[in-house]
C-alpha cells in the first residue's frame, strides 16, 4: 500500500483544537492504516487500500468536520510530491528552513491571478513567492507574523484555499514517510 501524508489546516491554531490521538483514531475507525501523526499541527501519515487516485482530501475532511466540527482544508500528497515541495521549492537552502514555505493548495490557481498577486505585492514586502504544480513557495524572509501575506489574503487573490508547512515541518514529516 502507497504511504501518503494528509495536511490539515487550520488545527491547533484560532481555537481549533484537536488531540492527534484522537484524530489518528477517528481515522483508523474510517479504514485508514498504518495512521501517524507528525507535529500537533494536523499532520497525518497514513496508508489505505484504495487506488491512489481516491480523493482523501474530501474524505477526510468531511471525517473531521462530522466528529470534530472542524471545517478543515486537506492537502493529502505521497512522498514524493512532499519530497518535490522541498526540493523544487527555489528558496530552499536560500532563506530560513522556518520561514520557508511550501503552501499546498486545492486547485491550481490561475496564472493571471499569480501574476496579479506579484504585481500587487512588489512594492509591500520583502517575501519573495513562486508558483509550482499545486502549491505556491513562499519565502517570509522576515517572519511569517510581520508579513500581510496571510492564508485568507492569499486564496482571495489567487482563488484557492491553502495549507503551508515550513521546510522544517517538511522535512520531518518527508523523512516519517520513508
Amino acid at each position: 500500500m502507497a504511504r501518503y501524508a494528509a495536511l490539515l489546516g487550520s488545527i491547533n491554531v484560532g481555537g481549533n483544537r484537536l488531540k492527534m490521538a484522537d484524530l489518528k483514531s477517528a481515522l483508523e475507525d474510517h479504514g485508514f492504516s498504518n495512521v501517524a501523526t507528525v507535529i500537533a499541527s494536523g499532520n497525518v501519515l497514513f496508508e489505505h487500500s484504495r487506488a491512489a487516485d481516491t480523493k482523501f482530501e474530501g474524505e477526510i475532511a468531511g471525517i473531521v468536520k462530522f466528529r470534530f466540527a472542524i471545517d478543515s482544508l486537506v492537502a493529502v500528497r505521497t512522498r514524493p510530491e512532499i519530497g518535490s515541495a522541498i526540493e523544487d521549492n527555489p528558496f530552499h537552502g536560500d532563506g530560513q528552513d522556518r520561514f520557508v514555505h511550501s503552501i499546498f493548495l486545492d486547485g491550481q490557481p490561475a496564472p493571471e491571478r499569480f501574476d496579479a498577486l506579484l504585481a500587487e505585492h512588489r512594492e509591500k514586502g520583502g517575501e519573495r513567492l513562486a508558483m509550482g504544480p499545486r502549491v505556491l513557495y513562499l519565502d517570509y524572509v522576515h517572519g511569517v507574523g510581520v508579513s500581510s501575506l496571510t492564508g485568507a489574503f492569499l486564496q482571495r487573490r489567487l482563488g484557492v484555499r491553502g495549507t503551508a508547512r515550513n521546510m522544517t515541518s517538511l522535512k520531518r514529516i518527508h523523512e516519517k514517510m520513508g
